[in-house]
């Protein structure tokens, strides 16, 4: 039924199609290549595994990060492909992993409760059972005044928001017709922004820092999830002046606010942990995962489309919707057009990043290291070559259409690719931007950048940065009809006659993230 349906949908599709007096070809005979073989021979799941139940958490530079990479590399240079490595892109810093995380209520009864250790956070070197201490303010002054109560216990960090309201919306959802018609930026951090936050993360830093000289033997937190889905990151730990760091735990909301509320009611709660960490410092260099399918036109092979998307996570999952589906459908869509044995014009590149959770620091650094630094824009030679990157990093829902970043050239263009496409739900293009992810590294350097729109399915309610994110919250079907349209996507970049339009080379500046941490 698959197959035959697949084939009365295409049955139009078969001959090049002239769609605008721009001369924009859509080779639609191609696009129905590419849907029946990722009908008949997807790979979609097998590489979902790998990268999630498989390598497990991806942290950078941790062994669940090079076990993906290691793995991508081998089968990309099995599929053909040329140039498969791990690139280095200057320092990063230590990887890390839980290796054991345990957390109980004790007194007055035995419950085991929900818990996941923070990123780069410090061993506590086996089991103990401790008393806790509630911290009411991260404030300097109360806690200095607080500090000698502190020696021994273990604390726990008040949340702004103590209650657990009720939901009354679906934790999942589609774009609805007239929802992507009124869509506008999305994911927008400004430079504005920043330096309001950049004093508070300062503070806090600091903060923090006193309380790792409290003597205290553990910290506990607890975010904005709910029902047993607990927010698990960090921006500090990796470098090297960070450390070392005191056993932090993140617990579930739930659990939590039970055991404040048993310290403030004063029943004296004893809490059993154990949080085993490990630091990894053999190589502190950050990588990407570079790979190519080289040009064949002799005065177009020089010029490059790339795709993409960040290849790190979180630690409490497996990363499948930040960002492995961005991967798995990249992964896919180049060995869609190596399997039909596609000969590009121009050479296809796909760049799996790392360090993005912690300011897109792969793909800027590889941008700064190829293309240029947005700072000065002292432009390099391989940036007039690149004529387009296409990234996907908004959970694994399928894609509606694309974010053209104020390209209107290049929107005109989009709107005649996807018309292959509004069967599959695709065909949205919007001039809005968004933000937060890899495609702004190209962009600040006059590179044209674009993020798709993706169905937000639950990515932001479930398993964004979350325990949740795991495979069973990839939608696999979505990621099939993703990794079609990225590839024809790629296909018609890598084969039309002239590069990508670019939007006018802004003014030097630098790029938003850069120095996010003090």
């Amino acid at each position: 039924m698959i197959k035959l349906s697949l084939v009365l949908l295409s049955a139009g599709f078969f001959m090049p199609v002239l769609l605008s007096a721009q001369d924009e070809r859509v080779d639609t005979s191609m696009v129905n290549r590419f849907r029946q073989e990722e009908a008949m021979n997807s790979r979609i799941t097998d590489i979902s595994r790998q990268l999630t139940d498989v390598a497990g958490p991806r942290l950078t530079n941790s062994p669940g990060w090079h076990h993906a990479a290691d793995w991508i590399v081998q089968t990309l240079k099995e599929w053909g492909l040329a140039r498969a490595q791990k690139e280095a892109w200057g320092e990063y810093g230590y990887g890390w992993s839980a290796e054991k995380t345990t957390l109980a209520l004790r007194t007055p009864y035995y419950s085991p409760l929900i818990a996941y250790a923070v990123p780069w956070s410090g061993s506590t070197h086996g089991s103990f059972t401790a008393p806790v201490f509630v911290i009411q303010k991260m404030d300097s002054a109360w806690i200095a005044g607080h500090l000698s109560r502190m020696k021994g216990k273990i604390l726990l960090v008040m949340p702004q928001d103590t209650t657990v309201s009720a939901r009354f919306k679906p934790d999942a959802e589609r774009y609805t017709d007239s929802a992507l018609a009124a869509i506008g930026d999305t994911y927008m951090i400004s430079r504005t922004m920043l330096s309001m936050y950049l004093p508070i993360f300062t503070k806090m830093m600091r903060v923090s820092k006193m309380l790792e000289n409290s003597g205290a033997v553990a910290m506990l937190g607890t975010g904005g999830g709910r029902d047993g889905t607990v927010f698990v990151q960090s921006l500090t730990g990796y470098r090297k002046k960070d450390q070392p760091m005191l056993p932090d735990v993140q617990v579930a909301k739930e659990d939590f606010l039970r055991i404040m509320r048993l310290a403030e009611e004063g029943q004296a709660p004893m809490l059993e942990i154990q949080s085993e960490t490990k630091l990894f410092d053999q190589d502190l260099q950050g990588h990407n995962v570079i790979a190519e399918i080289p040009g064949t036109d002799p005065t177009l092979a020089s010029q490059v489309v790339m795709l993409g998307g960040h290849l790190d996570s979180w630690t409490a999952g497996t990363g499948a919707t930040d960002n492995g589906a961005g991967c798995i459908v990249a992964i896919e869509a180049v060995r869609l057009l190596k399997a039909l044995g596609v000969k590009p014009k121009r050479t296809i590149r796909i760049a799996l990043w790392d360090g993005e959770e912690e300011g897109l620091l792969g793909s800027f650094h590889y941008v700064k290291n190829h293309f240029g630094d947005p700072a000065d824009m002292k432009l390099k030679p391989e940036q007039q070559k690149i004529s387009v990157y296409f990234n996907l990093d908004n959970g694994s829902g399928k894609i509606r259409g694309i974010f053209a970043q104020g390209n209107e050239q290049a929107a005109a263009i989009f709107r005649q690719w996807l018309a292959p496409f509004k069967d599959m739900g695709a065909s949205t293009v919007t001039l809005h931007n968004t933000g937060s992810t890899d495609h702004l590294s190209f962009d600040a350097v006059g590179i044209p950048g674009f993020q798709f729109i993706q169905d937000p399915l639950d990515y932001e309610t479930r398993t964004h940065h979350s325990n949740e994110d795991n495979y069973d919250h990839l939608n696999l079907d979505d990621l099939r009809q993703a990794a079609v349209i990225e590839a024809a996507f790629v296909y018609f970049a890598a084969m039309r006659p002239d590069m990508l339009p670019r939007k006018p080379l802004g003014k030097p500046e630098k790029f938003i993230f850069d120095d996010l941490i003090p």
